[in-house]
Order: C-alpha cells, then structure tokens, then sequence
C-alpha cells in the first residue's frame, strides 16, 4: 500500500502559529537564520573606472587622439589632454635647435636677420686650422644643447664678410630682431680659459641671450646666470679634487 504521507515544507524560514508559541515557551529550538546570499557585485569594467592623472600619464599623443571619440563626455580627460599636447607643442617648440647649425653666406640674412624677434641668434664667424676657432666652437655645442632655444650657427668668416682678418678670428655676433647686439673678437674675450660657463656669463651680461625655453626675459637671464655659477663652482671643485688625486698618485 502507497504511503500518501509527506512532510509540507513552506517556504525557508518560515513557520507556523503553532511553532511560533512552542519556540517561545523553549519547547522548539530557535528558528534558523534565512539563508541570503552574498550580494551581486558585477566585476568592474576597466573603461568604467574614473580616469586620473594616473590613467593617462603615459599616453601618447597618438593614444589620446584614439580616445578622444570615445570620452568626448569626459571633462576631466579631455581638459587634459588638452594640456599634454599643448605641454607636447611647447616641448617640440623649446627643442627647434639644440646644436651649433652651419650656414653659408646666402643663408645669412633667412637665418639669422630674419629669424623671430623672440630668438636670440649667436653666430661664430671661424675658419677649419685655427686651434682658437675649435675652442669657441667647442663651448658653443655644449651651449647650444643646454639652451635649445637660443640659435647657434657658424659661418666661415669670408663667407659672412669679405676679407675678414683671421686675426680677428673667432668672433661672435649676437642677433636679435634683426639688429647686432653684442660682438665678440677673439678668444681672449672669453677669458685666460674659454669655458662653456665663461662663454655664458658673457653672453648673458646685459640681454638674455641664452634661452633654455623655461622662462623668458630678464627670469631667463638670471637664471642662466645663477645656473652658470653653480656649474662653474662645481667645475673648479672637480678639477681641484682631480690635481689632488694626480698629485697623491706621483708621490706614492
């Protein structure tokens, strides 16, 4: 014979009048807890994320125009990478020169009478032989790297002004807005020893001549000469430190 019995299971964690009034005089144990699960937290979308300094430092300028259809709505991004390609333009704009550029005569007045009123122009009139001619120049490249944004070129002498004396050999000339500003002959000049930081200093004497793209005018000046100063101090520290050690080698 089937047994039709069976035990009806209500839903969890509910129960009866009956056992409600059995739990409270302790005749029943106390009602389990009802059972929930831990609640649903969908992983996080990395394109989701908000988007910091941090997302996008490292993106190049080609990365930040792929997103710009994508995040058109997002104020933060696009503020920014507004900033970084102007920070981008202004960097390639501050790297334009950065070595001593060689020109020839009909390249004199495109290159240095007409080059910008906001950039100085220092042009070396040298000919190849002269030991005095390869000092200068050597001190000019070392310049040129350190203030990109002044403009360096050599000329031979002859090809600048017929009949040059060598003996005047080197010479600087200092443009700007196309008009000479200073003027320089011979090495000694520059001192018993022609260093970059000497070549710097007399440079800069009057007019911020040299440039490193960071600040502009009479700040630019001061800081080229404030910055020179250190290098020239630190030079002469190790130079002293090198006599010394050379002397304490011979003696032993």
């Amino acid at each position: 014979m089937a047994d039709y019995h069976f035990v009806y299971k209500d839903v969890e964690g509910t129960s009866t009048e009956w056992e409600d009034l059995q739990r409270k005089y302790g005749n029943l144990p106390p009602k389990p807890p009802v059972f929930k699960p831990d609640p649903f937290a969908p992983a996080q979308d990395e394109d989701s994320k908000p988007k910091d300094k941090s997302w996008i430092d490292n993106k190049t300028e080609e990365e930040l125009e792929d997103l710009e259809d994508d995040l058109d709505d997002d104020r933060f991004l696009e503020e920014y990478r507004r900033k970084r390609l102007s920070e981008m333009k202004q960097m390639v704009k501050i790297a334009k020169f950065g070595s001593v550029i060689p020109i020839s005569g009909s390249d004199f007045v495109r290159e240095v009478s007409q080059a910008p009123s906001d950039v100085w122009v220092v042009v070396i009139l040298y000919k190849d032989g002269y030991p005095e001619c390869g000092v200068l120049m050597q001190c000019l490249e070392e310049l040129a790297k350190m203030y990109p944004a002044t403009k360096f070129v050599r000329i031979i002498s002859t090809d600048c002004i017929p009949k040059y004396p060598d003996c005047n050999l080197p010479t600087l000339l200092v443009y700007n807005n196309g008009a000479v500003k200073a003027n320089y002959v011979g090495l000694h000049t520059f001192g018993r020893r022609c260093t970059p930081e000497g070549v710097a200093l007399i440079l800069c004497q009057s007019d911020p001549v040299l440039d490193d793209g960071q600040s502009e005018g009479e700040a630019s000046r001061e800081a080229v000469i404030e910055g020179v100063r250190k290098r020239f101090i630190e030079r002469v520290v190790t130079q002293h430190e090198n006599d010394d050690d050379d002397d304490g080698s011979t003696s032993d």
